[in-house]
């Protein structure tokens, strides 16, 4: 695999049943680029350590006083030096591939497990979780597998020299073979405490993250509360933690990489005072001597990626740990607990395009297949799970659902959603969120999704009332590119150039060109003035003929062009009709669609059972249906 040809296709299905599986796992879908790189990496460290044979070789020459050999000796060390430089650069540029490959196949393992969860990713893992495993995370197990292919040659490279150190001066050789494999295994006992310290360091890390992210997320609201000390001082003290088990962490590898630098210096000074007593006693030439010196210095270098590997893998194997935990989350189905089984595209039932009534058997809101369904709910969050639970996602038992762990998510024409495969409900059902995104692009782009070819952009961008957000694009394309073309104008990341109302409309347009049979709206319209949400009610409705479409509001506006309207309460669909009907015959309805208090609610109540006319409650609904008439009158 080249960077050229990223991202990948397929990035696979991994093991996630453990840390150390998910990384052996990546390390197996890697086999060409490991092998190359070790590769690679023994034509350099190979030339690297030759260097001795070439001094020994010299330096004797030179006693010998052998004109011919010396020169043989200088081009045998200028042809190491060039092979050296070669291995070096393209190991490099091969470990660097693994490396950026497999960061590539992580971060897009976790791109697809956004995409299946969808909202209830951050449910099952705090959001800062999430982010500290795509970033930190994803950058250690990259360096795990950039290290694996340098560790491979050295320890290839440190055992062949072992054994030819053995085979070329027997005596030397055996000491240099025995106390290199003892300096490589020292750090061992080293090893649990420090992992165990950058474990502590990086949960610690994940935590501060976590905080961090969270009151982003709620700035505003924590400005509002006067809370921004309280979040300062918690944020103070988690950073002064994660500070404190780093500076923990550190002295632990310090140590190891103390004890990698005075051992082998303890090795070299053995082998020096051997070697010279050998010599002395003639049993070695001098040029054997620093042969075997060199050779000695020379393994230092190797060495150094036993300490390389052995930090690489205390720091990936918790980041791959939290990988695999993330990867393991699966959309849960009505049989099981939590997350136990699993229905994803490659290993749910085939099936055939879904359609029919999407019914949610929690709340019992029906929604009949061709019509336009409004649903009024008091509770935003409970609105957001019962939007997650007619997108394909089952409940949660959150509050507000009642005792419903376990309940199946919505059906679609007698058909559980989350046991078909994703890609089928994902084609049938699609859910916009209540603050959708706006990826940074042009228009064109912006509208450049998946699409039944039914619906085209300017049919979206005129039911959506986009006319001015045009026209704005266009001014803006003329300035910037010269071309007056709001289809290439370029919009910029979450929209930020454009105003609430402006992302909201454009976001309904990419909805709305997409025509699945299903389309599920969170207040589509909560960011536009009355006039312009009006017509956006009568365009959606036109362009949505014949197709099923259910829109979460409380604008009477919108609520009045609705075939059907659905009244949630406590989790439960409590009231079904039509706009005008629910507002004279339910009270509760009424209550949240005019934002009536308790207060006026008992005093209109009072009024009604006392006042002279002796208006029954079917005349003051006909008064309040008048009055909310006359407001979309004047809206429209």
């Amino acid at each position: 695999m080249h960077i050229r040809d990223l991202p990948y296709p397929d990035p696979g299905r991994p093991d996630v049943r453990s840390g150390p599986r998910f990384l052996f796992w990546l390390g197996r879908n890697q086999l060409g680029g490991q092998v190359k790189a070790a590769l690679w990496g023994l034509v350099h460290m190979a030339a690297l350590v030759s260097f001795p044979l070439a001094i020994g070789f010299g330096v004797q020459a030179v006693v010998d006083r052998s004109g011919s050999r010396l020169a043989m000796a200088g081009a045998l060390m200028v042809g190491l030096t060039v092979l050296t430089a070669l291995g070096d650069a393209m190991l490099h540029r091969a470990a660097v591939t693994n490396w950026i490959t497999a960061a590539a196949r992580v971060q897009q393992l976790l791109a697809r497990k956004a995409v299946e969860l969808g909202s209830a990713l951050t449910r099952k893992v705090a959001a800062g979780e999430v982010v500290a495993v795509s970033t930190g995370d994803v950058e250690k197990i990259g360096w795990f597998v950039e290290a694996l292919s340098r560790f491979t040659a050295a320890a290839i490279t440190t055992v062949a020299l072992c054994v030819a150190l053995v085979l070329y001066q027997p005596a030397l050789g055996v000491v240099v073979a025995v106390g290199v494999p003892a300096l490589a295994l020292a750090v061992l006992p080293l090893l649990p405490r420090a992992a165990r310290r950058a474990d502590d360091q990086r949960e610690k890390a994940g935590r501060a993250t976590e905080l961090a992210s969270d009151t982003v997320a709620g700035l505003r609201v924590l400005r509002g509360i006067g809370g921004e000390e309280l979040f300062l001082g918690r944020y103070r003290n988690a950073s002064q933690e994660v500070r404190v088990a780093a500076v923990r962490s550190a002295r632990m590898w310090a140590l190891i990489a103390a004890v990698q630098v005075a051992l082998p210096g303890l090795l070299l000074i053995g082998v020096v005072w051997y070697g010279t007593s050998l010599a002395r006693e003639g049993r070695i030439e001098v040029g054997e001597l620093v042969t075997v010196y060199s050779a000695v210095t020379f393994l230092l270098f190797p060495l150094r990626h036993f300490e390389e590997i052995a930090m690489a893998y205390s720091f990936s194997r918790p980041s791959a740990r939290r990988a695999a935990r993330v990867l393991a989350l699966r959309r849960s189905s009505a049989g099981g607990e939590g997350t136990a089984t699993v229905a994803t595209a490659d290993t749910a039932a085939s099936t055939g395009p879904l359609s029919g009534d999407l019914y949610d058997p929690v709340s019992g809101m029906l929604a009949p297949s061709g019509v336009l369904t409004a649903v009024v709910c008091g509770d935003p969050d409970a609105a957001g799970r019962l939007a997650d639970r007619l997108g394909g996602h089952p409940a949660d038992g959150g509050p507000g659902d009642g005792d419903h762990g376990g309940a199946p998510s919505a059906l679609l024409g007698g058909v559980a959603l989350d046991e078909v495969a994703l890609a089928s409900a994902r084609t049938a059902v699609l859910v916009q969120d209540k603050d959708p995104v706006l990826l940074s692009g042009t228009l064109a782009q912006l509208l450049d999704v998946p699409r039944s070819g039914e619906v085209s952009a300017e049919k979206a961008l005129e039911a959506a009332q986009c006319g001015d957000v045009l026209e704005a694009l266009a001014q803006a394309s003329a300035a910037d590119e010269g071309d007056a073309d709001p289809m290439r104008a370029r919009i910029t990341e979450r929209g930020r150039s454009l105003s609430g109302g402006q992302r909201q409309r454009l976001a309904l347009a990419r909805s709305l060109v997409t025509d699945p049979e299903v389309l599920v709206l969170d207040e589509p319209t909560s960011a536009v003035d009355s006039h312009t949400e009006a017509r956006i009610a009568d365009g959606v409705r036109r362009l949505r003929t014949g197709r099923t479409t259910i829109v979460f509001t409380s604008s009477p506006l919108v609520l009045d062009r609705a075939d059907r309207v659905v009244f949630v309460a406590d989790g439960e669909a409590a009231g079904v009709g039509t706009h005008r009907e629910l507002l004279g015959t339910d009270p509760a309805y009424r209550a949240v669609v005019t934002r009536e208090t308790d207060g006026e609610s008992a005093a209109r109540s009072a009024g009604r059972s006392t006042g002279p006319t002796g208006h029954g409650l079917a005349d003051i609904a006909r008064e309040d249906i008048g009055r909310i008439e006359e407001q979309i009158e004047e809206s429209a």
